[in-house]
């Protein structure tokens, strides 16, 4: 939990490659210890599977590595997926760089377009599965930033 900037990349064209040029003056500003929750409206293609696992915007390679170098906590994406599905190899690299460089990654995020601010307090509370390595989580976000030191830091 902690920080997060919302970035809009409403509209971002089927398989595009998410750059750092696609955050804006969020690149400039993105704190160490801050996540990004990335909106691309993908959780309203849901009802077409095709679509939605095979047609979604995905990380690029130096994105990835950026996150990793800006030291950012947690990376939310509306898509099924980081990388595309369809791509071991991408998926793979892309998983390794971010969870090697200790980014938590969400994904299948929803509702992000009812965000109004361009910066919330964010929560991810996963399962503990047994030898697993990923979990269901019950995400939300909560707009008006907590008092400082409410939250120091999150939870690692």
């Amino acid at each position: 939990m902690g920080a997060a900037w919302v970035v809009n990349l409403a509209g971002i064209e089927h398989k595009a490659l998410i750059e750092v040029s696609h955050l804006g003056k969020v690149a400039e500003v993105l704190q160490s210890g801050e996540s990004l929750l990335l909106r691309t409206d993908w959780s309203k293609h849901a009802d077409n599977p095709a679509l939605y696992r095979d047609g979604l915007p995905r990380l690029s390679e130096a994105l990835a590595r950026w996150c990793v170098e800006k030291q950012v906590r947690l990376l939310g994406v509306e898509p099924p997926s980081i990388a595309d599905v369809n791509n071991l190899a991408e998926v793979t690299l892309i998983h390794k760089i971010l969870l090697a460089g200790r980014v938590v990654i969400v994904e299948g995020l929803t509702n992000l377009n009812q965000l109004q601010a361009e910066k919330v307090f964010f929560v991810a509370l996963p399962l503990k599965p047994l030898g697993g390595d990923g979990s269901p989580c019950r995400a939300l976000a909560i707009e008006g930033m907590p008092p400082e030191g409410w939250v120091k830091g999150g939870v690692g």
